[in-house]
């Protein structure tokens, strides 16, 4: 049932090649794991722990089909999905691997493994940030775009990308230390200047900052504004035989009050009062 009318039920290579062949088609087929070659543009850097994929797959074998293109030019197959498979399979030392061809163009090829392994789950953060950014300056994608072609809420595909204002430097810091919760690198990223970042980060790794503590202080700081900064009052006679520094803790003093204050000081003297003090 399903079949084309032109076609009978056979077990050999000319059927599956005919299936194969046929435009759009994808046909599952066991290919040797040597002519299998990993995605170069694969999204996700870091594989991760295989040693438990890897005794499944001993055990019961690659359960689910690698997703592959295969390339004229080297006569080999590319992953498009299942790198952790594939990796796992030759750990276990299977010689071949279940594969699903499927004819795509390159850019195709590129938007299959991002939108596969973001509708996954199983990037970290920051690989997720640079896959959304990929998808959407390859393909010209709004962040509605993506969020339809990924299955996810506008809002969280915007707040994924502002995890790339996290300079590079401050994103190995956060590895790091274990800062891997997209709820605790939101609040590092909001912060608005890369010296706040850091000292977040390091404040979450220290003393175990909470995300509600974090938002609490980056609220209050941006209701309050940045503390205000003393007026300070420099004067040196032009032969240099002294220097006089006064420091206010308002950040803005007339000149009037400026003068008000030097005749107290000058009256204080006067009368006996203090004669100041040496600094180092």
């Amino acid at each position: 049932m399903g079949l084309p009318v032109t076609l009978k039920m056979r077990h050999d290579a000319h059927y599956v090649d005919q299936l194969t062949n046929l435009s759009g088609a994808a046909i599952g087929r066991m290919i040797a794991i040597d002519n299998v070659r990993p995605n170069p543009d694969q999204p996700r850097k870091v594989l991760g722990d295989l040693r438990e994929l890897t005794e499944s797959v001993r055990s019961k074998g690659v359960l689910e089909p690698l997703l592959v293109k295969y390339n004229t030019r080297e006569a080999v197959y590319y992953i498009i999905s299942g790198e952790r498979r594939y990796h796992a399979a030759r750990a276990a030392g299977l010689t071949e691997v279940p594969c699903i061809e499927k004819t795509v163009d390159d850019a195709e090829t590129l938007e299959i493994a991002l939108i596969e392994n973001l509708q996954r789950k199983d990037l970290t953060a920051f690989e997720e940030a640079e896959g959304l950014y990929r998808l959407g300056e390859q393909f010209d994608y709004t962040h509605d775009d993506i969020a339809r072609k990924i299955s996810r809420a506008r809002s969280s595909v915007t707040e994924t990308l502002s995890l790339r204002s996290i300079p590079d430097n401050l994103r190995k810091l956060c590895l790091d230390k274990g800062i891997v919760s997209k709820s605790m690198l939101l609040q590092i990223a909001r912060q608005p200047t890369e010296k706040k970042m850091r000292e977040v980060a390091e404040r979450i790794a220290a003393s175990g900052l909470t995300r509600d503590e974090a938002r609490r202080e980056r609220r209050e700081e941006s209701s309050t504004g940045p503390r205000p900064q003393p007026f300070i009052f420099n004067f040196q006679p032009d032969s240099k035989s002294f220097r006089l520094r006064i420091q206010f803790r308002k950040s803005s003093v007339s000149r009037d009050e400026l003068i008000s204050t030097l005749r107290s000081i000058l009256a204080e003297l006067e009368a006996g009062g203090r004669t100041g003090s040496s600094a180092a």
